[in-house]
């Protein structure tokens, strides 16, 4: 077994390791930008090593494209042509990333980004993959189509160790324990909680949500993610509605977390693998490292915002609503958004990717715009 990780310190101007978040979290300020092939290639996926040190992006023009995030730099960039590429996401390994096809087949696909050499290729699926999670504690991963099946790999063998077949099971999610496994179904309004240690016995738990978020064709559900103290599971909508925040153990609504007045989340304008939303599996919304924080899109063509999940929670009729506690400037808009798990930092992405610092000289901007 590897030993822990020994992260080296940043250099000067680069990420810092993390300071308590709530003292910076108003902060954000975008510091590095990077164009992509064309002005109308679009950013699908994003997602950090476990190191903190490199993030991948997978592009709509059938590239991915690598960074040093502590560096901020362009590293190089992988073409996957043949097959297209969506949900990139790195395995414990920082040389190796699974990524999902978006043509000729539906092979999940275990790259060295080191050489460029296919390692593996798991096979199965018979329709487009919509979510790829990575067990936080062990090298096996779940993949969710649109084949209504969810399977259950492991990086040291091409055959599922498991398979699951569901209604829509569009979205996939580890709890951070490893332990529990959350899976989402659009067209049943529900998600469903499988005992990773007995995952071929029913589901210990089912969250029904029609009352909070009834099926809707096409479905509005683009994420599941558990906060890392595992206290709270976000379902990301784009919905006008706003996402969802749920009690992880209960399935009770914590809040709607809302956007700025007068704006409405807008429905991404490219789309997913055989669906008319924007990239199921991602979303435009994520926690902090600490869990107690939500940044995303802030429903306009530009700028982001932050939700206090500790904040007053507004009462509006039955309505429990979380409104935004701060805007962050961007002439751009938030497609996709990854927080750094080392460091204070953002990454965000939409026709280009864009890399978020705290800046100790400005001030926290109100949702309305002002400092």
């Amino acid at each position: 077994m590897a030993g822990p990780l020994v992260v080296p310190p940043p250099p000067p101007g680069g990420p810092q390791p993390m300071q308590k978040t709530a003292e910076v979290i108003g902060t954000f300020r975008p510091v590095k930008l990077f164009k992509l092939s064309t002005p109308e290639t679009s950013v699908t996926s994003l997602d950090f090593d476990d190191t903190g040190e490199l993030l991948v992006a997978a592009c709509d023009d059938d590239s991915l494209q690598l960074y040093n995030a502590k560096e901020g730099k362009h590293v190089k960039e992988l073409l996957s042509k043949k097959y297209g590429a969506h949900l990139a996401r790195f395995t414990h390994h920082s040389q190796s990333i699974l990524y999902a096809s978006t043509k000729y087949d539906e092979t999940i696909r275990y790259l060295s980004t080191h050489d460029f050499q296919y390692l593996r290729y798991f096979k199965g699926h018979t329709a487009p993959v919509t979510s790829l999670a990575l067990n936080p504690a062990s090298d096996t991963f779940l993949s969710c189509s649109l084949d209504n099946t969810v399977r259950l790999w492991n990086l040291s063998s091409p055959s599922p160790q498991a398979r699951l077949n569901l209604s829509t099971p569009h979205l996939a999610a580890y709890d951070p324990s490893a332990t529990v496994i959350a899976i989402a179904s659009s067209s049943t309004a529900s998600i469903l909680l499988y005992d990773l240690r007995n995952y071929d016995k029913p589901p210990f738990s089912t969250f029904d949500l029609r009352h909070l978020s009834p099926p809707a064709t096409p479905p509005t559900w683009t994420k599941l993610e558990f906060s890392n103290d595992g206290k709270s599971l976000l379902l990301a909508t784009s919905a006008p509605s706003g996402h969802i925040l749920l009690d992880a153990f209960k399935g009770h609504l914590k809040a709607y977390c809302t956007f700025p007045p007068a704006k409405t989340p807008f429905l991404a304008s490219r789309a997913a693998p055989g669906s008319t939303l924007g990239p199921l599996g991602q979303g435009d919304v994520c926690f902090s490292a600490d869990g107690r924080y939500l940044v995303g899109g802030s429903g306009a063509e530009h700028d982001a915002v932050v939700w206090d999940t500790q904040g007053t929670v507004a009462e509006e009729g039955e309505r429990k609503v979380l409104r935004p506690m701060a805007s962050l400037p961007c002439r751009g808009r938030v497609s996709v958004c990854e927080w750094n798990p080392r460091y204070n930092m953002l990454a965000t992405g939409d026709r280009e990717v864009v890399f978020w610092l705290p800046d100790e000289h400005v001030g926290v901007r109100d949702p309305g715009g002002r400092e």
